[in-house]
């Protein structure tokens, strides 16, 4: 009996580089902190089932910056090994946000927003 080696789906998923203007024409971004892995990222999830990249980043920034945005042009995709060893894509999209409130939950309970240089560095 041959083994076939086991298919490795794909994780899709997609996120926002959330902005909103301060003082002087700057911007700062969102990042959100998760307890589960003790970092700081950009606001990005999973895709549900029959959810475009569009759709579910919107979604994603809400859920966990609280944010309703408005996309203001697509940025790209990232694509890399997760922490389950499966591939996984990430479609991002630039973001103004519009307004909202954001609730600290299990899975983020931190929105920080700082200019594009302390995004990097974080």
């Amino acid at each position: 009996m041959q083994l076939r080696p086991s298919a490795t789906v794909e994780v899709r998923a997609a996120g926002g580089v959330v902005w909103r203007p301060i003082h002087g024409g700057e911007r700062v971004y969102a990042i959100v902190h998760r307890p589960a892995y003790d970092d700081w990222t950009l606001p990005k999830g999973k895709l549900m089932a029959g959810e475009s990249e569009l759709e579910g980043a919107l979604r994603e920034v809400e859920e966990e910056t609280g944010m309703s945005c408005r996309v203001d042009r697509p940025l790209g995709t990232t694509s890399y090994i997760d922490r389950k060893g499966r591939p996984k894509v990430v479609v991002y999209w630039l973001m103004q946000a519009t307004g909202g409130v954001f609730e600290p939950g299990e899975e983020i309970d931190e929105v920080r927003w700082l200019p594009l240089g302390e995004v990097v560095e974080l």
